[in-house]
């Protein structure tokens, strides 16, 4: 069981994506929203905010609208079971600090090109829950995959209206 957090910050009509480069990465050459693993004892916060951080300089001064959106339990062949809790947030600028992210490389993406980019099959079903949905709806998104082929998929939506 892996315990892992991401985050998809926007800005204007952008959204920041991070293109995945390190060889052997299961993700390496596809296109993911910022996060990574929890370390010990941290809550889903305090790991998407120190991912968030390590990954594009950003802290919690450069963004507004922190919201928890959902969890997305990744299975995949029986490997393992991937719990991710998703977030998004509003940058206040498209500028990005001056770091290093040995992840691979940032970048803001139209919002209309988001669907086209290389992503996980279930990253698309994410999108419409994400960006399609209102904003204080969470989702509980189960995607079961067979090596890169997505074979099932589960939704419940909750509003807090």
């Amino acid at each position: 069981m892996e315990l892992t957090t991401l985050i998809y910050i926007t800005c204007e009509d952008h959204c920041l994506f991070i293109r995945k480069t390190k060889p052997g990465d299961i993700n390496c050459d596809k296109w993911l929203g910022i996060g990574g693993h929890f370390e010990n004892t941290e809550s889903p916060e305090e790991c998407v905010m120190r991912e968030l951080k390590e990954e594009t300089g950003f802290t919690a001064k450069d963004i507004f609208d922190f919201r928890f959106r959902g969890l997305v339990t990744f299975v995949s062949d029986g490997e393992y079971t991937e719990y991710m809790h998703v977030f998004t947030a509003r940058a206040k600028t498209l500028y990005l600090p001056q770091i290093h992210c040995d992840e691979g490389d940032l970048v803001w993406v139209d919002m209309k090109d988001i669907r086209n980019l290389p992503v996980w099959a279930g990253d698309l079903r994410m999108f419409d829950l994400l960006f399609a949905n209102p904003e204080d709806t969470f989702f509980s998104l189960k995607l079961e995959y067979r090596g890169d082929m997505l074979t099932s998929t589960d939704v419940n939506e909750y509003s807090f209206k």
